[in-house]
């Protein structure tokens, strides 16, 4: 067993990593549908996700246009098109994955504009509105909404008239410390953790929690190996026992990422509702939330409901069949979408009919006559016409579903909306069965 301290700083620096290790891929090989591109340039996905994008807990709702920023060179300046009515988000997440400012349909618009990127300690002048970014590297996290292939060449112009421009395009860049390659993933991670660290200090807040993990750092390469299959354990324990609420088996981390209380710029909602006033808490919930879904947005963008259980508590697997029954849509802004992860990895699973989410923009799906829906979730095909045009694909084994809601609405937010449970068919029958018994 790992001991405490070393546990707590394990937590600490996992987000960095893990993060830093996302912007390696992205900048070196690409990441499924979005190829590699260097610092300062945006990669463009041409589809929509599939399961050969393996990046946690990636979303099938929206076209990505992602950039990684290496702001050691000085400021960059970001030009967006008009979208029309199109909704999209550029998200803006510094090196310990804090979202620090938003550009979008909610936050500035869906008018075009300008904006001016600027590295920590910048204190120049700009006419243009200004992103303070609070590490040299940022990652731009762009989202638009797509309803399906043929709507792809819409998205595609859109994405191309993303811009980003270096007024300074000679000055070097210092990107990502290297790190001696190890077969060990022990040391790797720690190794890791020292190096990019050092280069992208996290919050001056934070100073007396870094100060605690210095003794951590500096022990022996395999002591720190070999208490980190046990850290590991610990953080994927911790990511099916969170603090948040459960709503009908869905649990609703409204503030899972609210750990960013010290660097909220354009975009963001600076109010106390939006930060995690504890320090311990915001540094698990940062873990957590990098774990579950990296890059995710402040909910008052999009909420993330998930389920691991079914209504009952029993683990959604594919010997079940499910039901979920929306009485009326739920109230957002944008759109709304449940969509289906393996376990552990969480990762969208290969399906006969390449359906990887359901919700309010799929095609086909049937609505019953007083306007509720029906969505089954099972591995086997259903044999009912309403049933199959609803049907989301599982895998033959243990799964996760996560509910999105983009510009989610009042009842979302103020947690008095009714989530549709889980329901395990076989369940249902029995309750209808004894409903009529009683009758």
């Amino acid at each position: 067993m790992t001991d405490d301290a070393t546990l707590a700083a394990y937590i600490y620096y996992y987000p960095l990593v893990e993060n830093l290790r996302q912007v390696e891929r992205y900048v070196s090989t690409g990441v499924g549908s979005n190829p590699a591109a260097p610092f300062n340039s945006f990669s463009h996905a041409r589809k929509l996700a599939g399961p050969e994008d393996t990046f946690v807990t990636i979303n099938n709702d929206t076209v990505y246009s992602m950039a990684q920023l290496d702001l050691s060179g000085g400021p960059l300046r970001l030009d967006v098109p008009d979208t029309g009515d199109r909704y999209y988000v550029l998200q803006f997440v510094d090196a310990w994955t804090n979202n620090i400012a938003y550009v979008g349909t909610r936050a500035t618009g869906n008018r075009a504009g300008s904006f001016l990127i600027a590295p920590p300690g910048w204190a120049g002048d700009s006419e243009l509105p200004v992103i303070q970014a609070s590490t040299d590297v940022l990652s731009i996290v762009g989202r638009f909404a797509c309803t399906g292939t043929d709507d792809i060449p819409a998205v595609t112009v859109l994405q191309d008239s993303l811009t980003l421009t270096a007024p300074d395009a000679d000055a070097p860049l210092a990107g990502l410390p290297a790190v001696n390659g190890s077969s060990n993933d022990g040391s790797l991670f720690w190794e890791q953790a020292r190096l990019w660290s050092a280069a992208f200090p996290p919050p001056a807040a934070e100073s007396a929690t870094t100060e605690r993990h210095v003794g951590v750092l500096e022990a022996a390469d395999a002591v720190l190996a070999e208490a980190y299959a046990d850290c590991v354990a610990a953080l994927e324990e911790a990511t099916k026992h969170g603090s948040a609420p459960v709503f009908n088996g869905w649990m609703v981390a409204l503030h899972l990422f609210d750990y960013n209380s010290h660097a909220l710029g354009l975009g963001t909602i600076n109010e106390d509702r939006w930060k995690i006033a504890d320090e311990d808490e915001r540094i698990i919930e940062r873990a957590i939330a990098c774990r579950l879904g990296l890059w995710g947005n402040h909910a008052y963008e999009a909420v993330y409901a998930q389920a691991f259980t079914d209504v009952s508590g029993a683990p959604l697997t594919g010997d079940g069949t499910y039901l979920i029954e929306f009485p009326a849509p739920p109230p957002v802004g944008a759109f709304w979408s449940i969509t289906l992860y393996d376990i552990p990895r969480y990762y969208l699973v290969d399906n006969p009919i390449d359906r990887y989410s359901i919700g309010d923009r799929t095609a086909g799906i049937r609505y019953e006559a007083d306007g509720a829906l029906r969505i089954t979730i099972a591995r086997e095909e259903p044999s009912g016409v309403t049933e199959r045009a609803n049907w989301l694909p599982a895998p033959d084994a243990a799964f996760r579903l996560v509910m999105r809601l983009y510009m989610p609405g009042d009842a979302i937010l103020d947690e008095s909306y009714s989530y549709p449970p889980v329901q395990h068919v076989a369940a249902t029958e029995a309750q209808g069965a004894e409903r009529a018994a009683i009758a």
